[in-house]
């Protein structure tokens, strides 16, 4: 099966809402540390789902660091407590943006992404053989 573009932005919203369910399903049973961490690193699988629907030919690594630093950027928002502010008005903006700064969160981000990275990594990787063998 060849990965094109179309496959790419077929597969990723799939993802996402794999890594939503399993985010949602962890903390139906878990109220701990699991939990919180967890999620941090489930939503930044989220973000590099979207940032590979967004561009769907990008290399692996460009993709895993545009979604982390996208994370981070997030995160250190709520410095500024503008995210805490939207977040008390709004569900999605709380879901999105969070509430208050963690710093333990900035390294979770990455552990959400760096699998991923290696999983697009190999999937690339067997395609680029799969094309030099058939030649």
């Amino acid at each position: 099966m060849s990965i094109t573009s179309r496959t790419v932005r077929r597969l990723t919203p799939v993802a996402a809402l794999l890594f939503l369910g399993l985010a949602l399903l962890i903390r139906a049973v878990d109220d701990g540390a699991l939990r919180q961490y967890s999620g941090t690193a489930l939503y930044a699988s989220m973000v590099w789902a979207a940032v590979l629907f967004l561009c769907p030919r990008m290399a692996p690594v460009p993709a895993g660091t545009v979604a982390t630093v996208s994370c981070w950027v997030v995160e250190l928002a709520q410095l500024t407590g503008m995210p805490a502010e939207l977040s008390a008005r709004s569900l999605a903006a709380r879901l999105a943006l969070g509430v208050q700064f963690d710093p333990v969160d900035l390294a979770w981000y990455p552990a959400g992404v760096a699998p991923l990275v290696a999983l697009h990594h190999l999937v690339r990787a067997r395609r680029v053989r799969a094309r030099s063998t058939a030649a």
